[in-house]
């Protein structure tokens, strides 16, 4: 892992359109503006692991507020562990800061992996609405 520079941006942006594949973030232009002008951005809390190819191949972006917004790795980068390495790395860096916990969401139905994930990880599923 190594910590993120601005020129990631993009290479961010790519890999969340393509890991989740729902065009919800929106134009890169239109993205990043919204991410880096958000209180909670701090690009000391967006992890990145670049593969041997020196592609971007996962990255956790995370708010300071201890959330973890987005957590993606790239299709041809699955099960490989870079998911879980990014996730113990998030854990660490919180605690390091001092938080009680480190939260997320996570749609369940649609992405019944991460879940496992989280389960591995002993984190604890919570009720939320929204």
């Amino acid at each position: 892992m190594r910590p993120f520079e601005h020129r990631d941006a993009q290479a961010l942006h790519a890999l969340l359109e393509e890991a989740f594949d729902d065009g919800a973030e929106g134009p890169f232009d239109e993205w990043w503006p919204r991410i880096s002008g958000d209180a909670e951005f701090d690009p000391d809390l967006c992890f990145l692991v670049i593969d041997g190819k020196g592609l971007l191949a996962g990255a956790a972006l995370c708010w300071a507020s201890g959330f973890v917004k987005d957590l993606a790795v790239h299709p041809d980068s699955r099960r490989h562990g870079i998911g879980e390495a990014l996730m113990r790395h998030v854990f660490l860096t919180f605690r390091d800061r001092g938080a009680a916990h480190v939260d997320l969401k996570t749609n369940t139905v649609k992405n019944p992996a991460a879940f496992r994930l989280y389960e591995r990880l002993d984190m604890l599923p919570v009720a939320w609405e929204g």
